[in-house]
């Protein structure tokens, strides 16, 4: 069996959205002949014994070890810290908040976990040294990962290496950062992926992209995916439940457009209001509770804070609709969530809001298993039909094409993984 080193920092139990693709990929990259070795930072508890994983010292990140210095709680935010008050920076366009990044963008480049770049390295030169590896995958974000594989990559020309990116480096349409620290950081990227073989991302727009700025480079689209293991189904709730979990990225990924609409159809009598519950799992949000107090719909939509990722999934399972939101910005139309493909998992249907569509729409059109619209007239429509199908039925259908869905498990996406390994092995 080959073997190849993965870098990442996200990886199971890291809880965040990005530790799901690193998680599936170790896991099912046995099947095609490749035994992978984890590099990672030392996680917030075990990982699964059917891992190989190598964790490092990490001094935790920038901001957080800043904040220790100046006697600050590093868990904490430092707004909420400083007391800068509740409505000014959890704002959707809070001018505290963008000061805060522009501090950011300065102490942390070029990311919160740069510190933890000279014992990765070390570690993985003593991987390196000792294993007989094939290959390397470094998968951001963090940038910094990257850093770490090109300096393997120096002093082991012989390995392939992979750079793998989740997110789009300083192509990312949630690039934060200004013009300045931009202009250093982009040639730092062509400096730092120069030395990679072939770049992978998720989606086949975000590819041209990369392509354009990596002249010549092979870069090739790997969507993220699911455990095939976790499909499955629950009882469903008795009320008309649409579940959104996640973040909301401060109103990038905006409701409102459902709570408009909702309130539309509560006013017309054409909903009754006793029957419907929208629910948000992640981190509260202090505009929406005002947005939802806007449109008077405090005892529907009810915001229940960060839940584990097992309470997120079952949530998802017994749900009459999933919800899905895109940030309404033309860039974003490469960009897969990776919630759309737990909800591919979850079998329930989903009701994509806000955004150009892009490659959410494509997908949802080609699995069947849900819709996608920008349009108030629209979403009015697509909300009464499904009401309209659950109180004549007691539930809303799920029309998805399963056979359609199982091209974007975990399985799927590590064997096209291999194929690029292959592809470029020296």
């Amino acid at each position: 069996m080959k073997k190849v080193l993965i870098i990442t920092y996200y990886f199971p139990p890291r809880p965040a959205i990005a530790s799901v693709r690193l998680g599936g990929l170790a896991k099912y990259l046995p099947e095609f002949g490749w035994e992978p070795v984890i590099l990672t930072a030392s996680l917030p508890g075990t990982p699964d014994k059917q891992f190989q994983v190598v964790q490092t010292f990490y001094p935790g990140d920038v901001t957080a070890c800043l904040k220790k210095k100046i006697y600050l709680h590093p868990d904490k935010g430092f707004q909420e810290q400083i007391r800068v008050p509740l409505a000014m920076r959890e704002g959707k366009h809070s001018i505290t908040s963008k000061i805060s990044a522009l501090v950011k963008g300065v102490i942390a480049y070029p990311d919160d976990q740069k510190g933890w770049y000279p014992f990765a390295v070390k570690m993985g030169e003593e991987l390196l040294q000792k294993g007989d590896f094939d290959a390397i995958i470094s998968s951001s974000g963090p940038a910094t990962v990257h850093l770490i594989a090109k300096q393997l990559k120096r002093k082991h020309h012989h390995l392939p290496w992979i750079a793998d990116l989740r997110d789009l480096w300083t192509q990312n349409h949630y690039y934060s950062y200004g013009s300045l620290r931009k202009w250093f950081e982009k040639r730092l990227e062509l400096q730092t992926l120069a030395w990679a073989d072939a770049l992978v991302t998720v989606s086949k727009p975000l590819a041209d992209m990369l392509s354009t700025l990596h002249h010549g480079k092979p870069v090739f689209a790997i969507p993220n995916g699911f455990d095939p293991d976790e499909l499955g189904s629950a009882p469903l709730t008795r009320e008309f439940t649409i579940t959104y979990t996640g973040e909301l990225y401060q109103g990038r990924r905006d409701p409102v457009l459902l709570l408009k609409v909702l309130h539309g159809l509560i006013a017309e009598g054409l909903i009754d209001p006793t029957t419907i519950k929208i629910r948000f799992f992640g981190p509260s949000q202090y505009w929406l509770e005002q947005e939802i107090r806007r449109y008077y719909l405090e005892g529907i939509v009810k915001q229940y804070g960060m839940v584990s990722r097992e309470i997120a999934l079952a949530r998802q399972r017994e749900s009459q609709i999933l919800l899905l939101l895109n940030w309404d910005v033309p860039r974003e139309q490469g960009v897969y969530t990776g919630k759309v493909f737990e909800y591919l998992a979850a079998q329930r249907p989903i009701l994509a809001i806000g955004g150009p569509g892009g490659v959410v729409k494509e997908l949802l059109e080609e699995t069947n298993a849900g819709i996608h619209t920008s349009r108030l007239e629209d979403l009015q429509k697509i909300l009464l039909e499904y009401y309209r199908e659950y109180k004549s039925t007691g539930k809303v259908g799920y029309q998805g094409d399963k056979n359609k869905i199982q091209k974007y498990n975990h399985r799927e996406m590590a064997k096209k993984f291999v194929q690029v390994l292959e592809e470029v092995k020296i």
